[in-house]
């Protein structure tokens, strides 16, 4: 029988694994998806289509632990979840993703001088 702990500890491995895989594809470095089409990394449009897909499977993973009411904000900065909650890959996802990590580590660094 599978408790709510189970489920909850499943969902974050999952939530984990569909972040990080967007965050590859956002960042055009290897992932799964170049395995199942390698011939189509030639071609400019695979990575468009690349960071779709992961998007769509970030969306989806996290649409079914609110469905379950399994915590999912925690894994993103706020932009991230605002990104998320609209659910649209526009833009300003792919340009901005990383933003509050930067600025982070901009404020680390000037700490340390």
């Amino acid at each position: 029988m599978t408790t709510s702990r189970d489920m909850s500890s499943f969902f974050e491995t999952q939530i984990a694994n569909a972040k990080t895989h967007f965050e590859r594809a956002l960042d055009c470095k290897h992932t799964e998806f170049d395995d199942l089409y390698p011939y189509m990394n030639e071609h400019p449009q695979f990575f468009w289509y690349k960071r779709y897909v992961a998007w769509q499977e970030l969306l989806t993973v996290v649409r079914l632990a609110g469905e379950l009411e399994v915590e999912w904000k925690q894994w993103f900065t706020a932009a991230q979840v605002q990104y998320v909650e609209c659910k649209v890959l526009e833009a300003r996802v792919l340009d901005h993703w990383y933003q509050d990590d930067k600025q982070k580590l901009e404020e680390e660094v000037g700490a340390d001088e």
